[in-house]
């Protein structure tokens, strides 16, 4: 039996640069991508199937009935899902995969594949991560608070991950995740578990604390 690969879950507040991490890590290191499915509407510059598998509510419920998602979630009034097929057959060639979807789902993936890494994705602060919504410019302050209050909500799991990684710095960040799925990867190649040294909890209390405070 040849080596399979490692699945990699990258989660994050909304806003926290998760797509522009993605595409940096891609771009520089061979891991397989699973583009996941949504009904939300394409943003300016997105291709259907590059970023998402942008479907109808009745394609992803049929999608949904048919089992062909690993995992999916509403979020904000939208479906997210992550297909099946794609990621087995990556994983079973011994390919490196990262998902990058919610909280909700990247839990229950973890459930499915114990072997997962679980990464989460923060701005250094709270007050970074609301500047990063304003400036897209693509919603209203409503929708933007409402993406805050979400966060806030969200920041309770954070615990729940693996490794926290501060999306600052860009190529930082892409190179801190690097180093941690290849570790990951080596050592649950090896037979082993892998398991993070930092502590994190000051992190998770002071974003937690900021958020609440917005």
């Amino acid at each position: 039996m040849g080596k399979r690969g490692i699945l990699t879950v990258i989660s994050g507040f909304s806003g926290a640069g998760k797509g522009t991490l993605m595409k940096a890590i891609l771009e520089k290191y061979d891991y397989g991508l699973s583009i996941s499915a949504t009904t939300r509407a394409p943003r300016e510059g997105e291709v259907n199937g590059r970023e998402y598998y942008f479907l109808s509510k009745q394609e992803f419920e049929d999608m949904i009935a048919n089992q062909a998602l690993i995992e999916w979630a509403q979020y904000v009034d939208n479906y997210y899902g992550t297909p099946k097929k794609y990621v087995e057959e990556q994983l079973a060639a011994g390919k490196n995969v990262i998902l990058e979807i919610e909280i909700q789902g990247a839990l229950h993936v973890k459930e499915l594949f114990p072997d997962a890494l679980l990464i989460f994705v923060t701005p250094p602060s709270a007050m970074d991560l609301k500047n990063r919504l304003v400036g897209r410019g693509t919603e209203d302050m409503a929708t933007i608070e409402k993406r805050l209050k979400r966060a806030y909500e969200e920041s309770a799991y954070m615990d729940q991950y693996d490794y926290i990684a501060i999306n600052d710095v860009l190529e930082d960040c892409v190179e801190d995740l690097n180093q941690v799925i290849t570790q990951a990867a080596t050592i649950l190649e090896a037979g082993g578990k892998f398991a993070v040294e930092q502590d994190f909890t000051q992190l998770i209390s002071k974003i937690q604390k900021e958020l609440k405070e917005l």
